[in-house]
């Protein structure tokens, strides 16, 4: 006499909200935003231009690319600019590959979200649950 609530839920909606494909290295706020810098900037970025775009700190900037370079999500190498030595990042195959794979889970993401907010009625009040 099992009415578990689970009970009701089809194969096909076990686990449909666990997202399994979002990958934590990429999801983190600062290395998303380097992430899409790096992907719209193809010949790659300078750590200031990067700095700027993404509004971190120098600190929180190497931080985040130090992950992202272990993960050999990052490319760096140093040239030289107008006279001076400077430090050039840009996505690697690998790491374009991972971020496009990312953005077509979190279009699923927004799109369950869109697909099932529409289909839900807002309820009138504040009704609370109790177990009795």
């Amino acid at each position: 006499m099992s009415s578990n609530r689970n009970d009701s839920a089809s194969s096909e909606s076990l686990g449909r909200f666990a997202y399994d494909g979002l990958d934590r290295v990429i999801h983190e706020k600062a290395r998303l935003g380097i992430i899409a810098s790096l992907a719209t900037h193809v010949p790659g970025l300078l750590f200031n231009e990067l700095k700027d775009l993404c509004s971190l700190t120098d600190g929180n900037l190497s931080r985040h690319l130090s992950v992202l370079i272990e993960a050999r999500i990052v490319h760096v190498w140093k040239e030289q600019r107008d006279g001076r030595q400077q430090t050039m990042h840009c996505l690697t195959t690998e790491g374009r590959r991972r971020f496009l794979e990312y953005v077509s889970i979190l279009e699923n993401v927004v799109m369950d979200a869109q697909n099932d907010a529409r289909d839900v009625q807002p309820r009138q009040g504040i009704q609370r649950w109790s177990p009795a």
